[in-house]
């Protein structure tokens, strides 16, 4: 009854903050709206300079493959000197030079191109330049295709028919949406929490309270449970509405495991931020310990790379971290539509790092607030 009372509590002042209660709705609509909109893993008008010396039907029809909505050409140059200046200035993002020789080298089947690239997005211009490869590689395929039927001769070619599993487009907005979903379920979690017993630490009623015949694990306990269940409700909310309503993305495991296990991370997500409550005088301090651990998790979660891409140490860390387990869980069942038969390893991941992040959680709070 003690604890119900408490919970109730928690409820109350966490209704009463409109503060954080603007921060949670924009926080689950605001941010998964702008992190599938605004942030995109494709090459899209990619910034071009054309730079063509050979102005034939040959470099023309090349060129004329280079368009939307991957590449936009800016500019036609006349010289290598304005090439140089446009990649300084950064109008340009790719410059592509065609020789004077490139008509004849066709016909002599030696055609080059030079593609000069802006490297400093390392992964936007690799995948620029891997764009440009594979039209250069259909272009020439084009050129043997004619030569061959004019010469009525067949040739064995190896034709390639992917098919892409989960994600049949790959539209980015897919998998940024849910990322950020993930990424909102997991600050906002340590947000509540730790503003919740921060609020009673400043005003001095934690004393108060712990002075009463509560038990401090159940002050522990109606701090964390309004936090799981207000961020699971809002999770759903937000899964419905902007990932599965704005972004189109189709749900297809089953939501109601998606829910239990979302509870059980935030659960884990809000001993950390009580914990971090702990060791911090206000919100500030708060905010800036959340900021130094929830990017190094997101960093090693796998959210960007592979963890069988990473390092073997930061690997090894990577198992520490239950935004790994809950991510692979997360698209397992949403975007793969698999069960539990084959996501209980995430699950385990999930309930052991977070039990360890409770007790050690509940130790410190036990100490800092011991009667």
């Amino acid at each position: 009854m003690r604890l119900i009372t408490l919970i109730k509590k928690e409820f109350l002042q966490l209704f009463r903050d409109r503060i954080l209660l603007i921060v949670l709705v924009y926080a689950f609509t605001g941010v998964v709206y702008t992190g599938g909109k605004g942030i995109t893993l494709e090459v899209r008008n990619f910034a071009t300079i054309v730079l063509d010396q050979s102005k034939s039907p040959e470099s023309r029809e090349f060129l004329s493959k280079i368009r939307p909505p991957h590449f936009r050409i800016v500019a036609y140059v006349n010289s290598d000197k304005e090439v140089v200046e446009w990649l300084d200035k950064g109008k340009a993002s790719m410059a592509i030079v065609i020789p004077p020789e490139f008509e004849t080298d066709v016909k002599q089947k030696k055609g080059k191109i030079q593609v000069i690239i802006d490297g400093t997005m390392s992964m936007t211009s690799t995948m620029a330049i891997s764009y440009v490869s594979t039209i250069a590689h259909e272009y020439s395929l084009e050129i043997l295709d004619f030569s061959v039927y004019q010469k009525t001769l067949r040739i064995p070619q190896v034709e390639t028919k992917p098919r892409s599993f989960f994600n049949p487009n790959h539209l980015s907005t897919w998998f940024m949406s849910l990322l950020e979903l993930f990424n909102m379920t997991t600050m906002v979690s340590l947000l509540i929490s730790a503003s919740a017993l921060i609020r009673e630490k400043e005003y001095g009623t934690i004393e108060q309270l712990l002075i009463t015949p509560v038990k401090t694990w159940e002050v522990f306990l109606a701090k964390i449970i309004p936090t799981v269940v207000v961020i699971g409700v809002l999770s759903l909310l937000s899964l419905f509405i902007m990932v599965k309503g704005v972004f189109k993305v189709p749900i297809k495991g089953n939501i109601i495991l998606f829910f239990l296990v979302t509870c059980l991370y935030v659960f884990a997500m809000s001993s950390l931020g009580i914990a971090i409550a702990t060791i911090v005088n206000n919100l500030s301090q708060a905010m800036m310990v959340i900021i130094v651990i929830l990017v190094p998790m997101l960093m090693i979660s796998g959210a960007w790379t592979p963890p069988e891409a990473m390092h073997p140490v930061i690997r090894s860390l990577s198992l520490f971290s239950p935004m790994r387990y809950y991510l692979e869980f997360g698209y397992g069942v949403l975007l793969k539509g698999v069960g539990i038969e084959y996501l209980w390893k995430d699950i385990l991941g999930i309930s052991a790092v977070g039990g360890v992040i409770f007790l050690l959680s509940a130790l410190r709070f036990r100490k800092s607030f011991a009667k």
